[in-house]
């Protein structure tokens, strides 16, 4: 993938300001689209667009859909708009925060979709029917069985399909046709919620593209057990072939976020077949799965590429990831196939961890660039991978840090540094002032030889490590910070633009 020189923002849309409490694809997502190019950037990256639950903490990376759209990022201004509708919304006193109150959020979405349904079947003109019974054509390879899973989570109250009646559970025909039939008014309603996903989604990336601003979408490597998709394809998963359930399960080793390394409990894939080779269900669900989100953004960013070498498989009966070991991927010939299916995919590979030269390898035999965060480049080794200077001959994107990391100044300022380092630091980007780091510290981003250079969005505002957005390794309080409406100003807008032409991005 060639990317010119250039700068973007790490911001989720759950994380624009929202009037309801939350952000959302409406006005506040295509005001800060303008503000990127005021700011002179070229790129806004998000993360994961899958609906997310209470039951992992409303974590973006632990979806109960790879298909399916975020119903909390549904605009309803942009839904009382339509002439079937006719609004108002209910206006309940949200106060302007910098943190969702997801409970809250829910029940004032779901109590506000659910008219929308009902306001949609009983005023709709002929042509929206039309639009509607369109879409649900068109993504009938995953809409069905994605409504109905989550019209039969809610009839048990849990996503844990495992806890269902063992017919619908393991996909028995016969149970299916009856829970279509009994769960058909729910499983219409989250066709519904889909179709209007989808439809502000596209019109937000038309709006972004015009304005000359490309979107970076991110893709979990792993899936939900507790999800549509494993739900739907256990085949590809590495699952008892009668309970269903997985004998090992992700994660990584121990590392700098971690002392016992981090057990994200998710199934394995099956990569190979009894002889060895590709296994044909798993690269044509990963074909269906890259296609999709092509489809929705203009780059792909890969979490935990490194898996596609080799992954950290932990018995499943183990607390933590310490007791695991690591596995061969598939490697070089999973990329080549797709590439030869989907033509050159516009990848970043976040290679964060335990990377050796077999994972820098595949990175680099792919073109594929990785990315560097210089957070991780200040431990007074000039040999640092993540330096500046080392990065001069490397493929790469450059990130002053990402939504696992600390804030800049919640990590210059913070328990993570000691006076010493912190001077080390200033001393190696050229600097005596020990204010506004978080400044110096996006220059050095942008003077860097990285083709790219984003920074998150708390990073633009300076703000401290209580408003980070996830602490790798915990459950409870992770994804709920939120912009406040006008808090990225003009002129910190303006600032970024003058340091984008400076250093030519």
């Amino acid at each position: 993938m060639k990317i010119e020189r250039s700068a973007g923002t790490l911001l989720h849309i759950t994380s624009l300001p929202g009037r309801y409490g939350i952000g959302t694809l409406g006005k506040e997502a295509r005001d800060f689209a303008e503000l990127l190019v005021r700011a002179g950037q070229s790129y806004w990256q998000v993360l994961p667009l899958g609906p997310v639950v209470p039951a992992f903490d409303y974590s973006p990376y632990a979806s109960t859909s790879t298909f399916a759209g975020n119903p909390y990022f549904i605009s309803l201004e942009e839904v009382a708009k339509k002439p079937w509708h006719g609004g108002p919304i209910d206006e309940e006193n949200f106060l302007e925060d910098h943190f969702i109150d997801f409970d809250r959020v829910t029940l004032h979405k779901e109590r506000e979709l659910s008219r929308a349904n009902e306001l949609f079947f009983s005023s709709a003109k002929d042509e929206d029917l039309e639009a509607f019974e369109k879409f649900c054509q068109d993504e009938r390879s995953w809409l069905g069985d994605y409504a109905l899973f989550s019209a039969l989570a809610e009839h048990y109250d849990t996503n844990n399909w495992l806890e269902w009646d063992s017919g619908a559970a393991m996909r028995d025909a016969a149970a299916l046709e009856k829970w279509n039939m009994r769960l058909k008014d729910r499983a219409s309603y989250h066709r519904f919620v889909q179709f209007l996903f989808f439809e502000q989604w596209n019109a937000l990336r038309k709006h972004c593209n015009t304005l000359g601003i490309r979107l970076i979408g991110d893709i979990p490597i792993y899936i939900n057990l507790e999800g549509a998709d494993a739900w739907t394809n256990p085949d590809i998963l590495q699952l008892d072939e009668k309970t269903k359930r997985p004998s090992a399960v992700a994660g990584v080793p121990p590392d700098y976020f971690s002392e016992t390394g981090q057990r994200w409990g998710n199934p394995l894939y099956r990569w190979a077949d009894r002889d060895g080779a590709l296994l044909e269900k798993t690269y044509e669900w990963w074909k269906k799965r890259l296609r999709r989100l092509l489809s929705l953004v203009d780059v792909v960013r890969i979490d935990h590429f490194r898996a596609f070498e080799s992954y950290w498989s932990i018995p499943a009966k183990e607390k933590t990831a310490v007791k695991g070991k690591w596995i061969k991927g598939p490697g070089t010939a999973f990329f080549e196939r797709l590439r030869k299916d989907l033509g050159d995919i516009p990848i970043i590979a976040e290679d964060l961890g335990v990377i050796t030269d077999e994972v820098r390898e595949l990175r680099d035999g792919l073109r594929i660039p990785g990315m560097k965060v210089l957070q991780f480049a200040f431990d007074e080794n000039s040999d640092n991978e993540y330096l500046p200077h080392n990065m001069e001959k490397s493929n790469c994107v450059v990130y002053t840090g990402t939504h696992d990391n600390n804030t800049i100044n919640g990590w210059f300022y913070g328990i993570e540094n000691d006076d010493e380092r912190r001077k080390y630091i200033l001393e190696y980007i050229g600097s005596e002032k020990f204010s506004d780091f978080h400044w110096q510290l996006i220059r050095t981003a942008y003077m860097t030889t990285a083709r790219l250079a984003i920074v998150p969005a708390q990073d633009i505002l300076g703000y401290g490590q209580e408003f980070r957005m996830n602490i790798p390794g915990t459950t409870g309080g992770n994804w709920r910070w939120k912009l406040r409406e006008n808090e990225i100003t003009p002129e910190m807008a303006d600032k970024l633009k003058r340091l984008a032409a400076m250093y030519r991005r």
